[in-house]
């Protein structure tokens, strides 16, 4: 693990200029002195070109092939030939499909004349098999490389896309609602300033808390992306316990709000419990903004072994408090959808408007189903 370590620290550099000076050195300590200056001279042409392989991979595949062709040419067969399968490497993992054909076909041509030239006793076909053999290995590693890098950076582009679309979806849930409560809660104080002076001061008082509590589940939210972050450590994530407060607010901003949680919750995990949180959240949020005064909310929570159902339910108009393409249901049907639920909203038979989704959080039966 060490060594794998270590090795993973050089950089790429390096290990491109390993191969040329290990050719270049077994060509000088082991080649005839008679024959040295031309193999050195191959030798050099072969192997140095590849320490520009990965920038500039079908230029150095032709400088490669010229060199290969100009040793056929001089007749000297030399160990360094095995740098043409690495350019061949080289071009398969980064080029199409298309280009590392034609990188195949050229070497394959190469393996011809190899073999017309230095086959011996009239051998051909065993030695062009393996040559063949070889250049097909190092093609499909290259294609394989590529194959895997591209697969790599998808899964990537999607991790970054799906964090930000909860960030997104963490942002509008936490502005949303308390900019509705602060608007409440502000024009509840300029109604009551002269006829209640002092509960107009609590208003503001609360309007002062409920600004620093976002500022709060902002940091906390986006604390993630930070090492130096401490909040998001000493400040857990909302859950099903904070519903009290969430309540709380509501009922202070001007919604009457009912809240009943059956069953022990302990045992939900913490992710689940914020999903919980943030579509009550968004639900009473919306009830808050687009129904008259007077609208009363329910929201029961029926925490089991494998699952949480949640349901929110008001007493306003049978129309719908948020449009179909609004932030607010597509936000919730996320939400939901990763615990496997699915969010049903829409007017109540007997009036008002109802948000109903079960999450499932196990591995039992319950999550097969």
């Amino acid at each position: 693990m060490t060594e794998r370590r270590w090795a993973s620290r050089l950089p790429p550099a390096v290990w491109d200029s390993l191969l040329p000076a290990l050719l270049l050195l077994h060509v000088l300590t082991m080649w005839p002195p008679a024959e040295l200056p031309v193999a050195v001279a191959l030798t050099a042409a072969l192997a140095l070109p590849l320490m520009w392989r990965r920038r500039a991979p079908l230029p150095v595949f032709g400088a490669v092939v010229a060199a290969a062709f100009a040793e056929w040419v001089v007749g000297v067969q030399l160990p360094a030939a095995i740098a043409l399968l690495v350019a061949l490497y080289t071009v398969a993992a980064t080029s199409s499909r298309r280009v590392t054909l034609g990188a195949i076909t050229v070497v394959e041509i190469g393996a011809v004349l190899a073999c017309l030239r230095w086959a011996t006793d009239g051998a051909f076909l065993t030695p062009f098999a393996a040559l063949t053999a070889t250049v097909v290995a190092a093609a499909v590693l290259g294609v394989n490389d590529r194959a895997t890098r591209a697969y790599l950076q998808a899964v990537r582009e999607r991790a970054v896309a799906e964090e930000r679309a909860r960030i997104t979806r963490e942002m509008h849930d936490i502005v949303t609602h308390n900019l509705s409560v602060m608007v409440a809660l502000t024009d509840a104080a300029v109604h009551a300033q002269h006829r209640s002076p002092g509960k107009a001061t609590a208003a503001m008082l609360q309007v002062s808390e409920t600004g620093r509590q976002a500022l709060t589940d902002m940091r906390r939210s986006l604390g993630v992306l930070r090492t130096d972050e401490p909040d998001a450590a000493r400040h857990p994530l909302p859950g099903i316990a904070q519903l009290d407060t969430l309540a709380a607010q509501m009922r202070t901003a001007g919604l009457p709000t009912d809240l009943d949680v059956d069953g022990g919750y302990s045992h939900i995990p913490a992710t689940a419990q914020l999903t919980v949180y943030r579509l009550v959240q968004e639900a009473l949020t919306n009830t808050l903004k687009h129904t008259p005064t007077g609208t009363q909310a329910k929201v029961r929570i029926e925490c089991a072994a494998e699952t949480v159902t949640v349901d929110v339910t008001d007493t306003g108009p049978p129309t719908s408090p948020v449009t179909p393409t609004g932030h607010g249901i597509t936000g919730m049907r996320e939400r939901s959808a990763g615990f496997g639920g699915t969010v049903l909203a829409g007017p109540r038979p007997g009036g008002g408007w109802g948000v109903h989704t079960r999450l499932v959080f196990g591995d039992g039966p319950a999550a097969s189903a």
